[in-house]
């Protein structure tokens, strides 16, 4: 067998073994077949669930039909051994002949081995990082970025068509704090004599960003339009004018100047997106009122009145009658309001609008990527996009879990730059871009994640960065020392030789490569990618040390050519398969440790 993807073979070969032992089912009984390793490695290559999921409508004993179906499996010509387990599970064992024929499959595709159809080549619209433009990009923000920019990646590697998106939520109250505190610095550069304090009390809400990161832009303000926005009388409110003068300037200058320092901060993380949509600018456009119209002409909108919230008094709760989206004829708790009691659209309607104007650009499916403290606001989102799109496009959700940073076992100090956080750019600065990229993807995006500092430089087995990325450059080293054969050459080695145990435990490691893209691409799972790499970087470690303590096991033997170029091809697909991973990771392998 010389297929790109083992499991993908099998599975439809176990397909097939079941649809000639029940003719009677109809093909759409067997979707749920499914081919992946065993969760034990000592149970065999591969595991199958197939009599498991078809015995119901088959109106069998799982386990007497998983016991037809192994002995059916048992005589395929790539199959060592097929043995029934469980409640209706089949192990297989694989021929190590089918093991070795995967690396010349490996080294013919090089790093495009793993990709897959599953995506069928849907466009799919991934949505992350999406920060409020009010400040620098900080931690927070660090693993939304990362764990967004990897799952686009792999879902491109899957086979979807995707595209990578900002939303930028530039029409709130948030930004127009931010206009205010742009301005204060605007005023600073122009020699006010008010206090910052002073300045905060004439402040609806208060001064409520305080960052040095402004004062730049208080000075652009300045640069670019002088006196204009402030009072020919400095004596006037210390040079202060009425909001009414200045304030949708200084807004849209701000946000500018603000997602210009987004953009160069994730350009440093390696974050490039396709697609930048404007919240207020999707509001000039009426698409708020858009998606109104077309969810009350579906009556999917009414006029009502919503029941107090969970934990509030009764005298705390004023009944008011507001436009409402059916949002519980979709799963959600209860209907949602579209509109405040100004008439303005809520938090909630701007981002039907903005759900609306991605459905409309034709994708077939949605996922986003946000901070856990949204985890409430899932299911009202997909309640709009399943009403929005008559139940055609599908939205996920990943939640990212917050990051700690800490050094020396002690969190790290605040950043005087941004005010209030760790930045991103501190993050960069203190360990590099691929070790922020590969750290905040050894965990699943909603566990919490502490990240520390002193262990992502350690040079150990420890530290999942340095483990995978010595694994690279010990491939590298071997095949310079071999003076780097081409992939080509090496494809055509007898592999006959590889039979140490270590030496096929890599391969069989190498083989679920395909596998891993399809099922972490399915789950939204991107960590996957880091911990399968963890696991091949362990077994070419083990090789490595067996061949130090036995040197029958050496890649490059002068006295045997054969075999030398058996491993050398073995060397040269595990590293190719290292850098798979590590693009879908947006990791850059290293040649050499220094």
């Amino acid at each position: 067998m010389t297929d790109h993807d083992i499991f993908a073979a099998l599975r439809a070969r176990t397909i097939a073994a079941l649809a000639e032992l029940l003719p009677d089912l109809p093909g759409e009984t067997f979707a749920r077949v499914l081919m992946e390793p065993p969760r034990d490695p000592s149970h065999g290559d591969m595991a199958t669930n197939g009599a498991l999921v078809v015995a119901k409508q088959a109106r069998q004993a799982p386990p007497k039909l998983a016991a037809v179906l192994a002995e059916k499996l048992a005589a395929l010509p790539e199959i060592e051994s097929a043995t029934p387990a469980g409640p209706g599970f089949v192990n297989l064992r694989l021929r190590e002949s089918v093991l070795r024929a995967q690396v010349p499959v490996i080294l013919a595709e090089g790093e495009r081995y793993g990709d897959g159809r599953t995506g069928g080549g849907r466009r799919i619209d991934v949505e992350y990082v999406s920060a409020n433009p009010t400040g620098p990009m900080h931690v927070g923000h660090c693993r939304g970025a990362v764990v967004g920019d990897a799952l686009a990646n792999l879902l491109a590697k899957a086979g979807w068509d995707v595209t990578k998106e900002y939303y930028i939520n530039d029409a709130g109250a948030q930004v127009q704090a931010l206009a205010y505190a742009a301005y204060w610095r605007y005023l600073q550069a122009l020699g006010t004599t008010m206090t910052e304090d002073q300045y905060a009390q004439l402040l609806p809400g208060g001064l409520q960003y305080r960052g040095e990161y402004l004062i730049p832009v208080g000075q652009a303000l300045r640069d670019r339009f002088g006196t204009a926005l402030a009072s020919e009388d400095p004596e006037h409110r210390h040079g202060m004018l009425g909001p009414d003068h200045w304030l949708e300037i200084v807004r849209e200058f701000t946000v500018e100047r603000m997602m210009e320092a987004i953009r160069e901060d994730l350009a440093a993380l390696g974050v490039v997106q396709d697609v930048f949509v404007s919240e207020a600018q999707l509001v000039r456009e009426g698409k708020l009122e858009q998606a109104e119209k077309l969810l009350f002409d579906k009556g999917l909108i009414y006029r009502g009145v919503l029941e107090p919230p969970k934990g509030k008094a009764p005298e705390d709760w004023e009944p008011r009658e507001q436009t409402l989206f059916r949002a519980t004829q979709f799963g959600d708790e209860v209907d949602r309001p579209l509109r405040k009691s100004d008439g303005s659209g809520t938090y909630f309607a701007n981002d039907i609008a903005n759900h609306l104007h991605k459905i409309e650009r034709g994708f077939a499916e949605l996922v986003h990527v946000w901070g856990a403290d949204h985890g409430g606001y899932v299911k009202r989102m997909q309640a709009a996009v399943a009403a929005l799109s008559g139940n055609t496009v599908p939205l996920d959700v990943v939640l990212a879990q917050i990051v700690h940073v800490v050094k020396d076992g002690q969190p790290v100090r605040m950043s005087k730059r941004a005010g209030t956080y760790v930045t991103l750019r501190d993050l960069i600065d203190e360990v590099g871009r691929d070790a922020v990229r590969f750290t905040m993807l050894t965990r699943k995006a909603d566990a919490q994640m502490e990240f520390d500092l002193n262990k992502v430089v350690e040079q150990s087995r420890d530290n999942p960065v340095f483990y995978v990325q010595y694994a690279h450059a010990r491939c590298r080293s071997v095949l310079r020392s071999a003076g780097d054969p081409p992939p080509g050459d090496l494809a055509l080695a007898p592999l006959d030789s590889l039979t140490d145990p270590a030496e096929l435990a890599l391969l069989r490691r190498l083989t679920t490569w395909p596998r891993t893209v399809e099922a972490a691409a399915l789950a939204r799972e991107p960590h996957r990618i880091a911990f399968f790499l963890h696991d091949l970087a362990g077994d070419f470690h083990v090789l490595w040390n067996k061949g130090r303590d036995d040197a029958t096991l050496r890649f490059i033997r002068a006295d045997e050519p054969e075999a030398t170029r058996a491993r050398l091809a073995l060397v040269a697909a595990t590293g190719t398969v290292i850098r798979s991973g590590l693009a879908v990771m947006g990791v850059t392998p290293v040649e050499e440790m220094r």
